[in-house]
C-alpha cells in the first residue's frame, strides 16, 4: 500500500506560458500505474492531484474541486464504487465527471460502475492517448451549458470584441477579417459527437487531406482559412 507522502498537486496554472487544461484528481494505489498516468497528463498540460485511498479521494475532491476524477476501484479504505456513489450524492461534488480506471473487465463491474454514477469506464491496460482522449470527451460533455451562458460579444467603451466571429470593432468600424471561427474541439463535437475519443489534431489532418484532394483534382481549394491556435473559418469571397 502506498504512503500518503506520495500525493501532491502538480503545478500548471501558475507556470508562465503554460496553458492549463484542467485539474485531474487521480486515485490509484499502484505506484507504477499512478506515475505513468501522472507523467502523461502533466506532459499534456493537466494539473494532477494524486492520492492512493478512497477516504482521501473524497476529501481532496472537496478541497481541490477537480475538473475530472480518475478512479481505480480496488483502493484502500473506500473502494472506487463507494467513492463514486458518495461523490455523486453530494450536491457540491456531483457535477465532477468520474472515469473509472480498473483492471476489472467483467461486464458486471462495468455495469455497477455506471449504476453508481461513473461517466466512463477504462480497463487496464490502456494507452495514455486513449485515456487523454476519454478525459477530453467527458470534459466536452459539460461544456454546452457554459457555452449558452457565454456572451457573444464584449464591449468596453468604443471597443467591441465578437467571441464567435473573432472580430474586433473600434467605434463600429471592423478591424480584421470577417467569418465565423470554429475551434477544433467544436468541430470534433459536430462531426464525431461529444462521446467520440478523437484527438483535436485529427481535424488538422482531415482539412489537409481535403485540400490535397482539391489540389490533386486541379480544382480551386475550398475557402477554408486556418486561424492559428484556434481553428478554422470560411473565407468570404471578395
Amino acid at each position: 500500500m502506498m504512503t500518503t507522502d506520495r500525493r501532491r498537486v502538480l503545478p500548471g496554472a501558475g507556470q508562465p506560458g503554460r496553458q492549463r487544461l484542467g485539474r485531474v484528481l487521480l486515485v490509484e494505489d499502484e505506484q507504477d500505474v499512478a506515475e505513468l498516468i501522472r507523467y502523461n497528463l502533466t506532459k499534456e498540460g493537466y494539473d494532477v492531484v494524486l492520492t492512493a485511498n478512497g477516504n482521501e479521494a473524497l476529501r481532496f475532491a472537496r478541497e481541490h474541486h477537480p475538473d475530472v476524477l480518475l478512479l481505480d476501484i480496488m483502493v484502500p479504505q473506500l473502494n472506487g464504487w463507494e467513492v463514486c456513489r458518495r461523490l455523486k450524492k453530494d450536491p457540491d461534488l456531483s457535477q465532477i465527471p468520474v472515469i473509472m480506471v480498473s483492471g476489472r473487465v467483467e461486464e458486471g463491474d462495468k455495469v455497477l460502475g455506471f449504476e453508481v454514477g461513473a461517466d466512463d469506464y477504462v480497463t487496464k491496460p490502456f494507452s495514455p492517448r486513449e485515456l487523454i482522449a476519454r478525459i477530453r470527451a467527458v470534459l466536452r460533455r459539460g461544456r454546452p451549458a457554459d457555452a449558452k451562458e457565454k456572451k457573444a460579444s464584449l464591449k468596453v467603451g468604443d471597443l467591441e470584441i465578437d467571441r464567435y466571429r473573432f472580430e474586433v470593432r473600434m467605434k463600429g468600424r471592423q478591424v480584421g477579417t470577417p467569418g465565423r471561427v470554429f475551434g477544433r474541439e467544436e468541430l470534433l463535437d459536430m462531426v464525431w459527437g461529444r462521446d467520440g475519443f478523437v484527438e483535436p489534431r485529427t481535424v488538422d489532418v482531415h482539412v489537409a487531406r481535403l485540400r490535397g484532394k482539391f489540389t490533386a483534382a486541379k480544382l480551386e481549394e475550398p475557402g477554408i482559412e486556418t486561424v492559428r491556435g484556434v481553428g478554422y473559418r470560411f473565407k468570404d469571397k471578395p
